[in-house]
């Protein structure tokens, strides 16, 4: 069997579309369902829509990147998280044999993927040239009621999620998303100018610790494309990368992507306004959000390198990492 990384990107979408197709059948849906890709990153995402106008989203998780524990551990996490009330979240559906979490084949996979699916949510991802400022404010206490409910939430015995530290994220021996090294176009002169930015960064958390009000379980990918506006109501999915991080990262994910703004600095601030209203937010852990926001641009300029297949990296690619370097200058002038 040929090995399905070195197969070409449109053999592995052909194969992925099988596989979602194949899975519909280990749920109770009707029989006449369309299959249709969504999106694709560490996981593959297709909306299931049935004639009668009733939608779900079904999630084909990659291969290796979590174990079955890890995953029931996200849906334990977001299910509480709805339940009690902090924050509209996905509602997981079980199959047939009642289980949440599929196993779902095909002969040209090496092994079964994790399949998920849920109910579909109404609301629309916000665009970065809209008006935000609302929006922002009410993600900033979405975002602090989830931390408060991480301080206190029991957690299952078995509970199992990623950590996101700085060796996770920048470190050279075990990066979950890649180096940043291997970003697209990080010749020898940006490497020097990213090297000298992560060290610095990699110094201020040292600095700024670990404790238990400063680290805990966190969304850790709050950007546009994991939020829906429904009317008032904000609504997060995609839990598929919450761990153990810094509180103060979940500040700096919403602006992923568009770090190099004019107007991301005014949606932090809005975020932070929002925050207060819910938490106490120290003044010495909002002056660090900078230090957040770097640390989250050199891991998508990894991430980009190490996912160069998928339409989002094909969609930032060399003009990301260049918009990089006046960050990384920025950061080192200010600290």
């Amino acid at each position: 069997m040929m090995d399905f990384d070195a197969l070409t990107h449109d053999q592995q979408l052909g194969i992925l579309q099988e596989t979602a197709e194949a899975a519909t059948a280990n749920y109770d849906l009707p029989a006449d369902v369309s299959v249709e890709m969504i999106n694709l990153s560490e996981n593959a995402t297709y909306k299931i829509a049935a004639r009668d106008g009733r939608r779900w989203a079904l999630r084909i998780h990659r291969d290796g990147y979590h174990s079955r524990t890890a995953i029931q551990s996200e849906l334990a996490w977001l299910t509480d998280l709805r339940q009690t009330g902090i924050v509209p979240t996905p509602v997981p559906v079980a199959g047939k044999d009642g289980e949440q979490i599929q196993r779902v084949g095909h002969p040209r996979l090496a092994q079964p993927r994790h399949v998920v699916l849920s109910q579909w949510e109404t609301g629309s991802e916000p665009g970065i040239g809209e008006a935000l400022g609302e929006p922002f404010e009410l993600l900033g206490e979405v975002t602090a009621r989830m931390h408060i409910h991480a301080r206190q939430w029991k957690r299952p015995s078995w509970f199992s999620r990623h950590v996101w530290d700085f060796e996770t994220s920048l470190g050279e021996e075990r990066p979950l998303w890649g180096r940043w090294r291997d970003g697209i176009g990080v010749d020898a002169a940006k490497a020097r100018l990213f090297g000298r930015t992560a060290e610095l960064v990699g110094r201020r958390l040292t600095a700024f610790g670990k404790g238990h009000d400063r680290f805990g379980l966190i969304h850790c990918d709050l950007r546009l494309a994991n939020l829906l506006i429904d009317g008032k109501t904000v609504k997060v999915i995609d839990f598929d990368d919450c761990g153990f991080g810094w509180y103060m990262y979940d500040a700096a994910t919403p602006i992923s992507f568009y770090e190099h703004e004019p107007q991301a600095a005014d949606l932090i601030r809005s975020w932070t306004t929002g925050y207060r209203r819910v938490l106490d937010l120290p003044s010495a852990d909002e002056d660090e959000i900078p230090t957040f926001v770097m640390l989250r641009r050199l891991l998508l300029v990894a991430w980009i390198g190490s996912h160069a297949e998928t339409d989002l990296a094909k969609s930032m690619g060399l003009p990301y990492t260049e918009g990089t370097v006046g960050l990384c200058e920025a950061y080192l002038s200010k600290f």
